[in-house]
């Protein structure tokens, strides 16, 4: 059986569709996680799918990855242009990482500019919204189906 294709969310994403709309949008962080499962049915891969505003818990579900995952997608929210500790626990994985955002942030203010995640990438999907999440697990379906 396929191992299961993580996606972790940061801090303040559980504000998805009431939190700065005219950004962000109006689709809730549930609605992304629907929309995942839907585009994983079919493939065999599980889709473990969850959000923390507190970072030890997010590396936390990074570590448990390397034995259960066989992609993680992230978006890193903040915690993308701070945190060190995040990117340590990503370039402790053999799996594919691919960070995604809602929105670009390289259209936005200068310190969205730098994130630490994308060290550890494989990819970067940013900037397309809620369907960003779709692209992101397809692209993890064609790093690991095809590896």
């Amino acid at each position: 059986m396929p191992k299961a294709i993580y996606v972790l969310n940061g801090p303040n994403l559980n504000l998805l569709g009431v939190r700065e709309p005219e950004i962000y949008g109006y689709t809730t962080l549930a609605d992304i996680e629907a929309n995942c499962a839907k585009r994983l049915e079919g493939t065999g891969h599980a889709l473990v799918f969850r959000q923390s505003n507190h970072e030890g818990e997010l590396i936390d579900w990074i570590h448990e990855a390397r034995e259960h995952g066989c992609a993680l997608i992230i978006n890193p929210a903040g915690y993308g242009h701070t945190s060190v500790a995040l990117l340590d626990a990503l370039k402790a994985l053999s799996i594919p990482v691919i960070e995604c955002h809602l929105s670009n942030p390289q259209t936005r203010e200068a310190f969205r500019h730098h994130s630490y995640v994308s060290l550890a990438a494989k990819g970067i999907i940013a900037g397309f919204g809620a369907t960003g999440y779709e692209l992101a697990i397809q692209a993890a379906l064609s790093l690991t189906d095809n590896a």
